[in-house]
């Protein structure tokens, strides 16, 4: 079991910065990914970064904005967001993964069947 609670959230102006934390427990491994998803009024959950071990995965539309990195003596994962749109406005998710050993394994990080374990959810709004 993995259990996972997000914080950081809230309101920015276009431009602005902010940093999403996960807080995990559990079970993760190092063959887990961790990933965020975020998921707009009106539309479907997308893959917006993940991590396993040291491998890091990207969005194209949040590539050079937006960092994922991890600390692992704190069993915490981070979304640093810069130079935000309106466009990232959303509920923000973290989640963890199945496990999953191999090459093959980076095309799932932003396959959210793949994940059984989500967080509550942050929102992030940007306004222009």
């Amino acid at each position: 079991q993995v259990h996972l609670v997000e914080s950081g959230g809230g309101s920015v102006q276009a431009g602005g910065s902010l940093r999403l934390s996960c807080a995990a427990s559990g079970n993760l491994g190092n063959s887990r990914f961790i990933a965020w998803f975020r998921q707009a009024a009106g539309k479907e959950r997308e893959g917006v970064a993940g991590i396993r071990a040291s491998s890091t995965f990207y969005d194209d539309s949040v590539k050079g904005r937006f960092t994922i990195s991890r600390d692992n003596a704190k069993n915490t994962f981070y979304l640093q967001m810069d130079s935000l749109k309106p466009g990232d406005t959303a509920l923000y998710y973290c989640a963890a993964s199945r496990p999953c050993i191999g090459d093959h394994c980076s095309d799932m990080w932003s396959s959210r069947g793949d994940y059984p374990y989500w967080g509550q959810g942050t929102q992030v709004t940007v306004s222009s």
